[in-house]
């Protein structure tokens, strides 16, 4: 009970309340027709105190980078960016208080206290880079990751099988928009998932996240069982075109509706972007201070990044992604979409 009494007087105190549903121009819009805002690796420490910190700000959407760690039998994962042996980050699993430098369970916990304290609080996108992917010959799998979120979170996830609903495929389900309005999504959460940059560089792995979880998902969807995943995988990378082609089983591209891409080279390379809006497909545009003309990567006036934010709302980003912590009112902006 006295740990109990402490996480409620760290909530009290650390969370602020935000109001669920979307501005009065986007209200009524289904997912697929708004843009929101994200943050950058929100678990390091010098970026806020606590991760719970990150989650009154406001973001529509915030980032993990993850690692498995199966040492002398363990089987977690840890948090930090760089650092493949150890925690480092800001999670406690208590909210605002506590002993940081948690795994990814304890982030996953402060998602649930902050939930419980606001649970009108509008959409949250968590996004998650696997840096050196799954370990599923260690037990570290999609279904164990599935079993990981769907135990900490629960309902609040929005997973993939409620967008398939009676679609045959999740790209039947987008392209028919089958995505809920925003405002229905007030207080759940979407986990995106991407391969990790140290996954992507080693030449023993092949097999990567992306490839890796739409295989499970269309297994899953097969057997009847979609309802149990938890996440939408994400094609990383802009490309002309429909990038899913780099996917050689064409039977796994329509297990992918959501993209993940740098916003200057979506827009200084003639992409089509409005392809994604037409098809009702989540895109998620990062980095989007470096678009020109660039601006501050982490304090620009808030005039700056809302007019960056409305620019990448009218070239098609489902989410625009920095590092404009300090921006509260920019942070919970949700914007029509093209």
């Amino acid at each position: 009970m006295k740990r109990a009494g402490a996480v409620a007087g760290a909530l009290a105190l650390g969370l602020a309340l935000l109001v669920g549903g979307a501005p009065a121009e986007a209200a009524g819009a289904k997912l697929s027709a708004t843009t929101g805002v994200g943050l950058h690796n929100v678990y390091d420490q010098a970026a806020f105190p606590y991760f719970t910190n990150s989650l009154t700000s406001g973001a529509g959407l915030v980032e993990l980078d993850i690692w498995t760690d199966t040492f002398a039998g363990r089987k977690r994962w840890r948090v930090s960016h760089d650092n493949p042996f150890g925690n480092a980050n800001n999670c406690t699993g208590l909210g605002a208080t506590g002993n940081r430098n948690q795994d990814f369970g304890s982030c996953l916990d402060d998602i649930r206290l902050w939930h419980n304290a606001t649970p009108s609080h509008q959409l949250l996108v968590v996004k998650v880079e696997m840096k050196d992917g799954f370990d599923n010959t260690a037990g570290m799998g999609p279904d164990e990751f599935d079993t990981l979120i769907a135990g900490k979170l629960g309902a609040i996830v929005y997973r993939p099988g409620e967008l398939l609903g009676a679609y045959s495929t999740l790209d039947a389900a987008a392209v028919a928009d089958n995505w809920p309005a925003r405002e229905a999504l007030a207080g759940r959460v979407i986990v995106e998932i991407i391969p990790g940059t140290f996954e992507q560089k080693n030449p023993f792995d092949t097999y990567w996240t992306d490839r890796e979880y739409a295989t499970h998902l269309r297994g899953l969807a097969a057997a009847g069982r979609a309802d149990t995943a938890q996440i939408f995988p994400a094609v990383l990378g802009s490309a002309a075109g429909d990038p899913r082609t780099r996917y050689a089983d064409a039977t796994l591209r329509p297990w992918f509706v959501v993209f993940d891409g740098d916003a200057l080279s979506y827009v200084q390379n003639g992409i089509d972007t409005g392809w994604y809006n037409r098809q009702h497909y989540l895109l998620v545009m990062t980095d989007a201070h470096r678009v020109e003309p660039a601006i501050d990567v982490h304090n620009p006036t808030e005039e700056q990044a809302t007019e960056r934010t409305r620019l990448l709302a009218g070239r098609g980003a489902s989410f625009v992604t920095s590092d404009w912590k300090a921006l509260p009112a920019v942070l919970s902006l949700v914007l029509p979409r093209g």
